[in-house]
């Protein structure tokens, strides 16, 4: 059974449905444009462009992070260079490469 003691004038309810008409094309204006290939397309980009960006940030900062212990390795406190620290691995980077240059040149001949 219908409830029949809607005390509103017929200017309030003609207000009403306008006021719903006009919430209602707001809403499918809304989903419109939520829908609408360029609004799908513009998501998918910044949804990409935002995992580079955090992707580049976390690869930034473990870069940044490998620098800062190798350089805390080679140098003091002050600043200053380990050269307890730095002769040993320089000396096996010079022979690593000798002997890379060496199997080089008997390869060659």
């Amino acid at each position: 059974m219908a409830d029949t003691s809607d005390t509103r004038t017929p200017a309030q309810i003609e207000a009403d449905i306008k006021r719903r008409r006009a919430v209602l094309a707001e809403t499918l204006d809304e989903i419109g444009v939520r829908v609408h290939p360029k609004t799908i397309v513009g998501d998918a980009k910044a949804k990409v462009v935002s995992n580079i960006d955090h992707t580049l940030g976390r690869a930034y900062v473990g870069v940044n992070r490998a620098v800062s212990d190798v350089r805390a390795t080679f140098t003091d406190e002050d600043g200053a260079p380990r050269l307890e620290r730095i002769v040993p691995v320089a000396l096996v980077a010079v022979g690593l490469v000798g002997l890379l240059a060496l199997g080089t040149r008997r390869r060659r001949d």
